[in-house]
């Protein structure tokens, strides 16, 4: 019996359910799986809540797109109704944003750039001065231990 990973099965699972819903024929041809077993997945997954299932990145685009013109309340009926909330749908558009930002509006500053490279000069000095202090503590600690095995019957000073 063949063991997928959970990834291929949520790859698989993202084309089968809403809002792609492939044919089970046509993607049991397709990946190589029996129909019984994207049957038996499909079923799975839809005894789960529509909040616990993956969204392939499609899926995520389609809704994206089916809600852009959307106000506020069809939003938040669309969501109910693909069991969504609206700040997942919020959280998906920032994603999509990011990801066609220009790299020039990702870069930092020169400023920054200075500030940062001072900061962690600054770090480094302070990182340096307390491996400096705990390597004199533990010098001091291991001749403490010595003198007291050489002599066993003083006081500690």
């Amino acid at each position: 019996m063949a063991r997928y990973s959970q990834a291929t099965k949520d790859r698989i699972l993202g084309r089968l359910l809403p809002p792609e819903s492939a044919a089970i024929e046509q993607l049991a041809k397709e990946v190589g799986i029996s129909v019984s077993t994207l049957e038996r997945w499909r079923a799975e997954a839809l005894t789960t809540p529509a909040r616990g299932r993956a969204w392939s990145a499609a899926a995520r685009w389609e809704a994206l797109v089916a809600t852009a013109a959307l106000d506020e309340h069809a939003t938040s009926a669309w969501c109910r109704q693909h069991g969504l909330y609206p700040t997942q749908l919020d959280v998906w558009r920032q994603g999509a944003l990011d990801a066609l930002a220009d790299p020039q509006e990702a870069r930092a500053t020169p400023q920054a750039t200075q500030a940062d490279k001072r900061r962690i000069q600054e770090l480094e000095r302070d990182l340096l001065r307390k491996d400096r202090a705990l390597a004199e503590t533990t010098a001091l600690l291991v001749l403490a231990k010595k003198l007291s095995a050489i002599l066993p019957g003083q006081a500690d000073a």
